[in-house]
């Protein structure tokens, strides 16, 4: 697929010398998903802002389109739609007045029919002569991503845009953004909802105190840092593992009622039928036997963490 946005070794350092960004590279394609996670100040708002031009970057260049975002702002700002954060808007404007003047603002023809239909798949249509102010949260949130799509862009960050909202509007949100991804739009997505970006990405990338850990399609992810739990519970708890199981690589949890065994789920032999076999031997009696897989959500934080303990 095409990169429509080039990020090449891009940093951010602000007047008190907090460097927000360090070397950051990545190349995003047409009509992927790409979520970015990290934990907050990790550098995530700051990565968008300068991709959308609200913030310049301290050294390095980024590309939206082919176009560069600092000597051609007005070329690539015509191709983003941003769902940020904050919720900034007119509070006396109404509903539709809002998201037509957002359209207008990149020279884009009139185009009501557009207009009604994303006003509504957000549920704003019968609020579409109300003015902000009179609103929910949840609402003012819908007519943000309205405004964001009104011009048709062809790149889509939405910035924790989860955050807060009911879900209702989650689903409605996630069917425009699978909409959008069929017709090419590529969707850059920020969230701590870490289940759905395991739900809808493409790729995922992983930043933290402004460097870009990995980026990697999410299947090969799981299956490379997956790793898959076998919780044995016992029908009696015991004190501590027999002898005979010492160096089998098991813990003890729920006051010694569970065994835990871990197994790496690339390998050939797993080794649980051997420890049934040892578990049985040494006389403890098995009540259950569950597996787990690791979900996106332990391996994000066990990249933090690895992260940090290097630091």
């Amino acid at each position: 697929m095409p990169v429509m946005v080039q990020i090449e070794n891009v940093t951010k350092t602000y007047g008190d010398g907090f460097q927000a960004l360090k070397g950051a590279s990545l190349d995003i394609h047409e009509g992927e998903i790409l979520a970015l996670l990290g934990p907050n100040g990790a550098g995530k708002t700051t990565l968008i802002s300068t991709i959308c031009g609200i913030t310049q970057a301290s050294s390095g260049q980024i590309r939206v389109g082919g176009y560069d975002v600092v000597t051609e702002y007005r070329k690539t700002r015509s191709l983003i739609g941003l769902v940020p954060q904050e919720i900034n808007l007119e509070p006396f404007e109404r509903v539709l007045n809002t998201v037509k003047f957002s359209r207008g603002l990149f020279g884009k023809p009139r185009n009501d029919a557009l207009l009604e239909q994303v006003l509504r798949q957000l549920s704003l249509w019968d609020k579409r002569n109300s003015r902000i102010m009179e609103l929910s949260g949840g609402m003012k949130r819908r007519v943000l991503i309205a405004k964001a799509l009104a011009h048709e862009p062809r790149v889509l960050f939405l910035d924790e845009p989860s955050a807060g909202v009911d879900v209702e509007l989650r689903r409605d949100m996630w069917d425009i953004v699978a909409g959008l991804k069929q017709a090419g739009v590529t969707i850059i997505l920020t969230t701590h909802y870490i289940e759905e970006a395991e739900a809808i990405a493409d790729r995922v990338g992983v930043i933290n105190k402004g460097e870009i850990l990995l980026v990697e399609e999410k299947a090969a992810l799981m299956t490379r840092l997956g790793q898959k739990e076998l919780r044995i519970e016992l029908q009696t708890p015991v004190e501590a593992l027999p002898a005979a199981l010492a160096g089998r690589g098991l813990a003890l949890e729920q006051g010694g009622r569970v065994l835990v065994y871990t197994y790496d789920i690339k390998q050939e032999r797993t080794g649980i039928a051997t420890l049934i076999r040892d578990v049985t031997d040494a006389g403890l009696v098995l009540r259950d036997l569950q597996t787990k897989q690791n979900s996106l959500e332990d391996i994000f934080v066990g990249l933090v963490t690895e992260q940090e303990d290097a630091a």
